[in-house]
């Protein structure tokens, strides 16, 4: 039996990515703004946990508290930038 050449199992893949995306809208489109609601809040405690432990892992500390200053500190510098307007449009290539 040959194996399948590459192209066929691109597309094999593509379809399955396909598939799976069309089935996440659909799904989306069913629920209620209760659901969505408890999805963002969700999806934002995931994020919180990813960015504390990024915080702590940069400050090189298994303290909860430090990380949560380093967050917060990172959540200050985001607002100065946004307040001030400082965002790079292009890449600025050396």
């Amino acid at each position: 039996m040959n194996a399948p050449n590459e192209s066929t199992r691109a597309a094999e893949l593509k379809a399955m990515q396909d598939s799976i995306y069309r089935e996440k809208i659909l799904r989306a489109r069913r629920q209620t703004p209760e659901e969505r609601l408890a999805d963002v809040f969700e999806l934002s405690n995931h994020q919180f946990a990813m960015m504390l432990g990024g915080a702590m892992h940069r400050i090189g500390s298994t303290n909860v508290e430090e990380g949560w200053r380093e967050v917060a500190r990172w959540m200050r510098r985001l607002d100065r930038v946004r307040e001030h307007n400082h965002y790079a449009t292009e890449r600025r290539i050396s």
